[in-house]
């Protein structure tokens, strides 16, 4: 069952808000399809998504999404160059086999993507590691080490230096601390790689 549209989680609001209205979207790893039931009925974009559980996908399909299965790390070369004017990637990069290959895919299939993250820099999952010596486990790392299926954990700092590398641009980049109030990240980096539990980022082609 969708969540109430009106109660969507505070990062998927901050995605939608950067999304145009009457866009193509593509929503990767969409779960139950909240967000893209969001866009769908209050963007009016003419929404898709993809996902991997069989759960997420039903759940989709039944409250009228078009959302097939399938699998990001090996799926998205199939798609053809600009056929989205967004994609989203939502808590899903981390679980990426390869992120650097699906971050490339991401702006050749469209114009703009949408990607967000835990941030493992956060001063609690130091706290977690330099003071307790365990992985840490929270909102937004709920699983012990043992069986997340977080296997690219990275900072804030990790992911501006992949897309210098990968020439993306950043038009747009936000934070969430752990009181679900939204900030900008500085040029500096330090303070949202410290405070910043959640990182979403706007990104284009150079």
């Amino acid at each position: 069952m969708v969540p109430d549209r009106k109660s969507i989680r505070v990062d998927l609001q901050l995605i939608a808000d950067m999304i145009e209205p009457h866009s193509r979207v593509l929503d990767i790893g969409c779960g139950d399809g909240a967000l893209l039931d969001y866009l769908v009925h209050f963007r009016h974009v003419d929404g898709r998504g993809i996902e991997l559980s069989t759960e997420g996908v039903n759940a989709s399909i039944s409250a009228g999404l078009s959302v097939i299965q399938g699998d990001a790390d090996t799926d998205l070369k199939d798609y053809p160059d600009d056929v989205f004017d967004y994609v989203v990637l939502s808590q899903t990069l981390q679980a990426m086999v390869q992120p650097k290959v699906v971050l490339t895919h991401l702006l050749r299939i469209s114009k703009r993507a949408i990607v967000s993250f835990p941030n493992f820099a956060h001063w609690r999952a130091r706290l977690s590691l330099g003071v307790f010596g365990r992985m840490p486990v929270s909102r937004n790392l709920p699983y012990k080490w043992f069986d997340t299926p977080n296997i690219h954990l990275c900072t804030i700092r990790d992911f501006v230096a992949l897309c210098q590398d990968l020439e993306i641009e950043i038009e747009s980049q936000r934070i969430i601390d752990t009181s679900g109030r939204i900030g900008q990240i500085s040029t500096t980096l330090f303070s949202a790689n410290l405070f910043g539990e959640q990182a979403v980022f706007l990104l284009k082609k150079k």
